[in-house]
């Protein structure tokens, strides 16, 4: 029994290794692969039996179907404040109103990276969408374009990790049967004081040369103002918070509809004309890589359970001292997330937190830690997703090693904090009472 699994395992591994880098195939498309042949292998063994392998697929397919349409309409409510002018106004007020006090423009920016991917569970969309001006601003306080896309892949990274959103956390939920509640503080506090230290430690002096080319920050849309910007953040924000405050006497929306009624309030204050249509086909274009990858994980996980190698894996958790667990931990996490993206978090992380659960380690708190370790390995290759971009944004052309070097220091502070909240979760489990 035991060497069929590892067969079946070895088959997922080698076809996804093959898919990648011999066919070159992206990453949803050989986690794809990797499930198909892991679920054919199985069928020698019947498990799964064949004339079920198409079920498992399909149903797979629809394991994160409620992140999925988060993740659309969170996605399509940031593209039309954007393109209605919000970001742009805010960038520019924050410039003209605080641009002679370095701390307040820091700390401003900074939330303006981070609420996107809050609010999405995508650092990528983040950068997409207030990348750019964002890294404008950045030069115009005399920061290189190194250490500018340094900090924005830092604070992208962390922008994902950020409540509501956090797609690593969702997936963790999903299959350990944890609700997904009690992350509001237990991811916000050291989201925030992570980005509070990276913007000072990577933006705080200043390099001016003479041969330094500043941005020019973006001029506001006409009509545009805090009221238009501020309503649909307002809106949305208080159906969450309504519901948590009268859970019997307020309807339950669900954040997918929460996010598509403030979509809805940003379009209709928009002071220029938008093409609704035409907005929702481009998000679904830019999202269309990551929707592609939660299919594919749900199949992968999918036929792991099948054919029994997700227990197996489970089982070499629990059997691993835990000494040597937390000393690989800080390495495999990002490297894992760097080949395998959001499917790390099924195929690693659902086992590694039923083990520390079963042990007496809070599992939200848990969770919270490694959902800061996994956006780390957006930096890595093969996929190397938020670092790619984070270089596109911000104009930087030099070496990605260099880039990479220049995260060092935060890098380091939030391995730290994040493995400090796996190993000290239980004594941490008040940040999860104070959640809404």
């Amino acid at each position: 029994m035991i060497t069929h699994i590892y067969i079946v395992l070895a088959v997922i591994v080698i076809a996804y290794t093959i898919a990648k880098a011999w066919a070159r195939l992206s990453v949803e498309l050989s986690l794809f692969v990797s499930a198909v042949c892991g679920g054919l292998a199985g069928v020698f063994f019947r498990t799964p039996m064949l004339s079920d392998l198409p079920r498992h697929l399909v149903e797979g397919s629809f394991t994160y179907l409620d992140v999925i349409l988060v993740f659309f309409t969170a996605t399509l409510f940031m593209t039309v404040v954007n393109e209605s002018g919000g970001v742009d106004y805010l960038v520019s007020s924050t410039m003209r109103t605080f641009g002679k006090r370095r701390f307040f423009v820091l700390i401003i920016l900074m939330l303006i990276v981070l609420i996107p991917g809050a609010l999405t569970g995508a650092g990528s969309v983040s950068l997409l969408v207030v990348g750019a001006p964002v890294a404008k601003a950045l030069r115009q306080l005399d920061i290189p374009t190194r250490r500018t896309a340094a900090l924005l892949f830092i604070l992208a990274g962390l922008s994902a990790a950020a409540p509501p959103v956090n797609i690593w956390a969702m997936i963790l939920c999903a299959g350990t049967a944890i609700p997904y509640v009690g992350f509001e503080f237990t991811l916000g506090i050291p989201v925030l004081l992570l980005g509070t230290f990276a913007v000072f430690a990577l933006g705080w002096k200043r390099q001016p040369k003479p041969e330094f080319e500043k941005g020019q920050v973006p001029v506001p849309v006409k009509g545009m103002n805090w009221w238009r910007l501020s309503i649909p953040f307002v809106i949305f924000f208080g159906l969450v918070v309504l519901y948590r405050i009268e859970p019997f006497g307020m309807p339950f929306f669900g954040l997918p509809l929460e996010f598509a009624v403030a979509c809805a309030a940003a379009f209709v204050l928009s002071p220029k004309k938008l093409n609704f249509m035409s907005l929702s086909l481009n998000t679904v274009r830019m999202l269309l890589p990551l929707l592609a990858t939660m299919i594919a994980v749900g199949m992968l996980q999918q036929i792991m359970t099948a054919t029994g190698v997700r227990g197996l894996l489970s089982y070499a958790l629990i059997s691993m001292p835990l000494l040597a667990l937390f000393i690989i931990l800080p390495f495999v996490i990002p490297v894992s997330e760097g080949i395998l993206t959001y499917g790390a978090a099924a195929i690693l992380g659902i086992p590694l937190v039923w083990s520390l659960d079963s042990i007496g380690y809070h599992a939200t708190v848990v969770m919270a830690g490694l959902s800061l370790l996994w956006p780390l390995g957006d930096g890595l290759p093969p996929t190397a997703l938020i670092g790619r971009l984070s270089n596109m944004v911000s104009g930087y052309k030099g070496s990605y090693r260099e880039f990479l070097l220049a995260t060092w220091l935060p890098w380091l502070v939030i391995t730290a904090a994040g493995m400090a909240m796996i190993i000290f979760s239980s004594k941490l489990s008040f940040l999860v009472g104070w959640s809404m």
